[in-house]
């Protein structure tokens, strides 16, 4: 009996996220967010006017433009689940275990989905 209330003291502490914390976490959500729109901006080089030319690139920058936008997509996508997941007040849960995200780890990634333990176990079965 010990042992369980030690483990729900130790869930209710972790999940007590306090609206200062709540704040600064999407703050930092909402930086990113701009952050990779402008990146995604700056990947794209779409010019402003129509007869200034288009950049000649080689396949290989090509590529890698086209991961660098794919990557920040997904970023874009999970700071974007995030900020829902804030406002459904759903946030700072993982969706595999359903335990509280480290406070620490939230502040590091913001928009984690997983705490550490369950995303170790997600990055090992790959």
């Amino acid at each position: 009996m010990v042992n369980n209330q030690i483990i729900g003291d130790r869930d209710t502490r972790l999940s007590s996220l306090s609206p200062e914390d709540l704040a600064v976490l999407r703050d930092s959500l909402h930086e990113q967010r701009l952050f990779r729109e402008e990146q995604l901006r700056q990947i794209a080089n779409v010019p402003t006017r129509t007869d200034e030319p288009v950049p000649r690139r080689s396949a290989a920058q090509t590529e890698v433009r086209a991961e660098l936008a794919a990557s920040a997509r997904m970023v874009l996508a999970d700071v974007e689940a995030a900020l829902e997941r804030m406002a459904e007040g759903r946030y700072g849960r993982c969706h595999l275990c359903r335990r509280p995200i480290d406070r620490e780890r939230l502040v590091i990634v913001p928009q984690a989905r997983y705490c550490a333990r369950c995303q170790q176990v997600r990055e090992a079965g790959r």
